[in-house]
């Protein structure tokens, strides 16, 4: 068995280490290019969003490195992704490839075991004593790699030389792949942070501060939204990003099966105008506007092209009471970066010419 499984963002680091420290065969698709892309609008259904796509060419990629188990998750309701797998798997046998399809549910109760048996039955059965501390300690890595990002968007937009956080960002992640032991990814961690915050920084700068929500798989895969993230940094604002793996994996794994609901005060802001899940992120999306409202000068919405739940989003978020601004970008493979840029600078000048507007009439 050699298993092969698409990329999302950074998430393939704790994948890795998890078969890793299972002793499982694998091979890791490369970073998502234009080839990646390429593949998967060749052989997607003409309707189909830029997920599936990019997902479709990593599978792809993977049979042709020599898997012949291919991982994939799956689900139910209103978005696509519970069509994922099962068309997926369809249009790469008719390619003329051999493989098993296993699925992993991100829908039904019980995802902690389920996950858990899966990852059991890929190791050949190994024992719970083996499976369940790897399991942690890639749980471990995946909570590591969000807490650097989220130091770095900090950094960003203040850093003297741009790149700078960038840079030490790309060798923190090199070193957290690179890492197999508990003492060693304690290290890391203090050792970039310390790093980060040495990072000659203009302190005197009240950098925009701009959320960006979406649908979690193009708002996490920089490939897909055009590293939208590191290009706000550049032009000086300071991202809030709430969606992550670790928290998506926090509350579906652990919280939730307790009863325990993290997204409640986001769905409850929701509330007002949207009422109910409407599948993928889109209630989330509706959410978080209305709820940091206050807290950020603006808001970018990404999306991929023909999400349902995010065009629901779309449409309802203009409409809110809060008054913040919501520049929407849709992503697909049309999609230019050179335009992105042109909507991201007129966007960000909109928001400095309004804290400007705000700080005259506070004076006032």
């Amino acid at each position: 068995m050699r298993i092969g499984f698409p990329h999302a963002g950074n998430v393939y680091i704790p994948i890795k280490s998890l078969f890793q420290e299972l002793n499982v065969d694998f091979v890791v698709p490369p970073p998502n290019s234009k080839q990646t892309l390429s593949l998967g609008v060749k052989y997607s259904p003409e309707g189909a969003c830029l997920p599936f796509k990019l997902t479709l060419g990593n599978l792809i990629e993977s049979c042709e490195l020599g898997a012949d188990t291919l991982l994939q998750a799956q689900g139910f309701g209103v978005c696509r992704l519970g069509y994922y797998a099962r068309t997926q798997e369809q249009i790469i046998r008719d390619l003329g490839y051999d493989f098993e399809m296993v699925n992993f549910s991100v829908s039904e109760e019980n995802k902690l075991w389920g996950f858990l048996k899966l990852f059991k039955r890929l190791s050949n059965d190994a024992p719970w004593s083996k499976v369940i501390p790897a399991f942690h300690f890639a749980i471990a890595k995946l909570n590591a790699i969000d807490e650097i990002e989220k130091a770095v968007r900090k950094v960003r937009a203040i850093e003297v030389e741009k790149g700078t956080a960038n840079r030490l960002l790309k060798e923190a992640l090199d070193k957290i792949d690179q890492t197999s032991g508990r003492a060693s990814l304690k290290r890391i961690k203090k050792d970039y942070f310390e790093a980060l915050a040495q990072v000659p920084q203009d302190h005197k700068a009240n950098p925009l501060k701009v959320g960006v929500v979406g649908e979690i798989f193009v708002v996490l895969e920089p490939f897909s939204n055009l590293d939208v993230e590191v290009e706000l940094g550049k032009l000086g604002v300071e991202v809030k990003r709430t969606i992550s793996f670790s928290r998506w994996i926090r509350f579906s794994f652990f919280l939730n099966p307790l009863g325990v609901d993290e997204w409640k005060k986001v769905h409850q802001a929701a509330m007002p105008y949207l009422k109910r899940d409407v599948g993928g992120d889109g209630w989330e999306s509706v959410g978080e506007k209305v709820l940091h409202a206050q807290d950020y000068d603006g808001i970018v919405h990404v999306a991929p092209f023909t999400c349902l739940p995010e065009v629901i989003a779309q449409n309802i978020m203009p409409t809110t009471r809060e008054n913040i601004p919501v520049l929407t970008l849709i992503c697909d493979e049309q999609m230019g970066k050179a335009g992105m840029m042109t909507r991201l600078e007129a966007f960000v000048d909109l928001l400095e010419r309004r804290r400007r507007q705000k700080t005259r009439a506070a004076i006032r």
